[in-house]
């Protein structure tokens, strides 16, 4: 690399959601070679769309893989090889998704190619990949469609409450612990489980009960999301009260009265009437 080319350093301006991982090497050579190479931040974000689907489409082949028998051990070698294809697609799109929310960021901001409607691609393509996944996780093996669709509700909830921060002057909070690193670090926990596992250990019994491992994790985000909401509510609710204090304080009331024209008389207005002399 020439001496003129800019390596892109890690340097996150306010409201950025905190990563470690933007100091990672292998992440900052990547964003300095695509911001160098003329990529554009917003078609990277686009494409963190089409790694939700086929992380989307993982999910859904597992249930392929599984459908004959119901999660219980996989009978021919088809199904087996279905099945560990779904969850390998999954965790490998969920990923990607993650990684290229992250360089879309990098290269935008310390690669210098940031535009007028990079704030647009930041966030749109977020809204669309979660219901993305989260949905297709209650439909994919071990899950549970009303889960998945509950997790989804409540991951938008999460999301707007950080907006409604930003919007009243509050910054960007990015509290968990259901935020979007912990939801997709849970699916792609749940799913490398089920990869490398007996599909036995996909599901917990209680007597006649049978609760998916997928299912669990999507009620955990419900749950988590609940937590989120309120926490992030609380924090916005706490900056603002502290910024009206700070603004009383730096700008008291004038207490100085000005003077009551009413109540006294005016000297200067009109001429005094002299005593007259008797004749």
């Amino acid at each position: 690399m020439s001496s003129d080319q800019r390596t892109v350093e890690s340097k996150p301006p306010q409201d950025r959601r905190p990563l470690k991982t933007r100091s990672w090497r292998v992440f900052q050579a990547t964003a300095t070679w695509l911001a160098e190479s003329g990529v554009s931040p917003n078609a990277i974000s686009v494409a963190s769309i089409l790694f939700a689907m086929l992380g989307a489409i993982g999910f859904w082949i597992t249930q392929l893989g599984a459908s004959e028998n119901n999660i219980g051990a996989i009978e021919t070698f088809g199904h087996e090889l279905t099945y560990r294809l779904g969850w390998l697609l999954a965790v490998i799109g969920i990923q990607l998704r993650l990684i290229a929310n992250l360089l879309d960021g990098m290269v935008a901001v310390e690669g210098g190619r940031a535009s007028a409607t990079g704030p647009l691609y930041n966030e749109v393509p977020d809204r669309i990949s979660d219901p993305i996944l989260i949905i297709a996780a209650g439909y994919a093996a071990t899950g549970d469609p009303i889960a998945g669709w509950a997790a989804t509700a409540f991951a938008l909830l999460v999301a707007y409450v950080r907006a409604i921060g930003a919007s009243v002057g509050a910054g960007q909070l990015f509290l968990g612990p259901m935020a979007k690193q912990q939801r997709m670090a849970l699916l792609t926990l749940v799913s490398a489980i089920a990869l490398l596992t007996p599909t036995s250990w996909t599901s917990l019994h209680w007597g006649p009960t049978r609760i998916g491992l997928m299912q669990l994790a999507l009620w955990l985000i419900v749950v988590g999301s609940i937590v989120t909401v309120v926490r992030r509510l609380r924090a916005i609710a706490h900056q603002l009260r502290d910024q009206s204090t700070s603004q009383a304080k730096s700008n008291p009331p004038d207490t100085t009265s000005s003077p009551d024209t009413t109540s006294s008389p005016d000297t200067t207005s009109s001429p005094t009437t002299q005593p007259r002399e008797p004749q």
